[in-house]
C-alpha cells in the first residue's frame, strides 16, 4: 500500500478501543464539548420526534460531530476514533457522558493511565 493510503485500523477488543478513546479524551475541554455535542445531538433527535420537522435528524450528527471534532483539532490534536471505530465511538461518546453524570469518569480516567 502506498504511503499514506488509508489503512483499516489495526484489530482490537472494546476494552482495548475504551482505553485508547479516553486517551485521545485527555483534556477536559475536548470532553466538554463530547458531552454538549452529544446532548445537543440527542436534543436534535428530540425536536424531530416532537415536530415532526425531519430537518432535526439532519442537524442531529451535525450538532453531535462538529463540537467533538472540533475538540479533537483545537485541544488534542489528534484523530477523531469516529473514522476507525464509529460504531464503538458513538457508544463510547454516551458511555463517557454517563461516566462523567454518575461522577464516576474520574475513577476511569486513572485506570486508563
Amino acid at each position: 500500500m502506498p504511503a499514506g493510503a488509508l489503512q483499516a485500523p489495526p484489530p482490537m477488543t472494546y476494552p482495548e478501543f475504551w482505553q485508547v478513546y479516553l486517551a485521545a479524551h485527555a483534556n477536559p475541554r475536548t470532553r466538554v464539548l463530547h458531552y454538549l455535542g452529544t446532548v445537543f445531538g440527542v436534543a436534535a433527535l428530540a425536536a424531530a420526534g416532537a415536530t415532526g420537522d425531519w430537518h432535526w435528524i439532519l442537524a442531529a450528527p451535525v450538532a453531535g460531530y462538529a463540537l467533538a471534532w472540533l475538540g479533537h483539532v483545537v485541544f488534542e490534536h489528534n484523530r477523531p476514533a469516529t473514522f476507525g471505530h464509529p460504531g464503538w465511538s458513538f457508544l463510547s461518546d454516551f458511555r463517557m457522558l454517563g461516566l462523567f453524570l454518575s461522577r464516576r469518569l474520574d475513577r476511569e480516567l486513572r485506570r486508563e493511565e
